[in-house]
This record gives structure tokens, sequence and C-alpha cells, in this order.
């Protein structure tokens, strides 16, 4: 019976110390196995990262010898197309600083002048136009959206045309800042970047006024031309679209640049790289003479 016992004792010992040895070889085996998974993928993706980084660098080389013909060919594609016209930038809210800087290098080789630039108080300064104007108009263009619009349709019609004794007027109240010498303008280029937040008050009288100077402009009959830049997070273009003027959704690029000029010369569409274009460039390839 003692021996029995111990016998069995033994062999459960025994059987204990085959698994803990089975478990420890198999571990051992184990780690090598997903040792040699892991250096395997590893040496994929570090294969993958190289082969990405090189066919990064050789798009990089190709866009930047791309951009160094189009800046080159820039000025032969619309060099003196412009010259003599005279084009005046409306602003609505603000102008920024980096599409003012588009709009003057996309004007430079083409001999146009930027005669007039003008910033359009946001909000309108309703009270103010009111009283300068006086008389029965005034009480309604305070309460009325519609004769707000009206007025700035008369506005937007004087700015292009120049000669506008309402205009010279109202210039101080209208604009927060303006600059140029005034007169007739040969084309005039649009903008209405994203406006900060307004009561709804504000923001009907900022519809209002932004569509009648759209309108009036659009109406004078000389080329309007409405930009943004390509990377803007809110794109204006639909705003611009219904008045019929021509847009470009990317003057940062020498590809707007080019469809802002030609626009200037009387193409018309809606042109750039958003949804809201109909094509990247205008079908027109020689400069129209138009408004000349």
């Amino acid at each position: 019976m003692g021996y029995s016992a111990r016998y069995h004792a033994a062999s459960l010992a025994a059987v204990f110390l085959a698994l803990a040895v089975g478990i420890l070889i198999g571990a051992g085996l184990g780690d090598n196995v997903v040792s040699g998974t892991e250096e395997n993928l590893r040496g994929s993706l570090e294969a993958d990262i190289e082969e990405a980084r090189a066919e990064e660098e050789e798009v990089r080389t190709q866009l930047e010898r791309e951009q160094a013909f189009s800046a080159r060919a820039y000025p032969a594609l619309v060099g003196d197309s412009l010259s003599g016209r005279k084009v005046g930038v409306l602003a609505i809210g603000q102008l920024p600083a980096d599409l003012s800087g588009d709009v003057e290098a996309a004007l430079e080789p083409t001999g146009g002048e930027l005669a007039q630039v003008a910033v359009v108080r946001i909000p309108p300064d309703t009270a103010g136009l009111a009283s300068s104007l006086g008389g029965s108009r005034a009480e309604a263009i305070e309460e009325d959206p519609g004769e707000l619009e009206a007025l700035g349709r008369q506005l937007g019609a004087q700015f292009t045309r120049g000669g506008g004794k309402r205009l010279e007027k109202l210039r101080s109240l209208l604009f927060v800042r303006s600059s140029g010498e005034g007169g007739r303008l040969d084309a005039v280029i649009l903008v209405r970047p994203a406006q900060a937040e307004l009561e709804p008050g504000d923001r009907a009288e900022v519809d209002a006024l932004a569509s009648g100077l759209v309108g009036g402009v659009a109406e004078s009959g000389q080329p309007a031309v409405a930009v943004e830049r390509s990377g803007v997070e809110e794109s204006s273009i639909g705003f611009f679209q219904p008045f019929g003027v021509t847009t470009v959704d990317s003057a940062d690029l020498t590809s707007g640049k080019v469809a802002l000029v030609f626009g200037l010369l009387g193409a018309k569409g809606s042109f750039g790289i958003k949804d809201t274009a109909n094509s990247l460039l205008p079908e027109l390839l020689v400069p129209s003479q138009s408004g000349r």
C-alpha cells in the first residue's frame, strides 16, 4: 500500500515535470515564431515606407517642375492682354492679404491697371446711410432689406461706371476702406469671404446689400469676375453664380490666374478645381477684344 502510494505520487510528479518542461520548450519556440514574424513584418513595412517615400519625392519633383513651367509660361499666356484697361476690386466684408496678392500677381504681366480697391463695411451702417440720404426713403432703408438691396444695386453700378454722385456721398459710410482714383472701370473683380457670425437682422442686411452691389456690377455691362483661393474652408462661389458673373475658385493657382484674366476679358463660366466649376479654364484661347 505504501509502495503504491509512493509510486503514484512519483508518477504525478513526473507528469507535472514533463508538463513544465513542455511549457518552457513551447514558450521558447513560440517566442522564436513570434519574433520571426515581427521581424518579417517590420522588414516588409520598412520596405513599403521607403518605396512610398521614393514615390512621394518623385511626385514632388514633378510638381515643382510643373509649377516652375506654369510660372514661366503665365506671362506668355496673358502678357499685355489687359493693356490700357482699368480694373477695380470690390470686396464685401474684407479683402484677405493672400488673395489681394494673388490678384496683383495675376494682373502684373497683363498691362492692366488696378485703378480702385474698395472693401464694403459689414454689417452695413444702415442708420448712417439712411440719415445721409434723408427724405422718405431713409426710414424704408432701415426697415426693408429690399430697399437696401435696391440702393446697393445703384451703388454697384456707379462703382463700375464711375461718376456716381450718390456713391461719392455715401463712400465713407459704405466702405470701411477704399483707394484709387475712381472713374469708369473696364472690369471688376468681386470678393466675398466667409462672413463672421452675425445677428439675424444683420445677416439679412448683409445679404441684401451684397446682392444689390453684385447685381449692380453685373448689370453694368462690364466684365465681372468673382474670385477666391483654392483652400478656403467655406466657398462663396455659390453666392455669385445666380448673378451670371464669371467665377474662379482657385486664384492662387496659375490656372486660376489665367481664368481670371480671360474672365476680365469677357470669358463667361465657372472655372477652377471645385465642384462648382464647369471647367478648369475658358475655351477662349485668344484674348478677347470686348470692352476695348
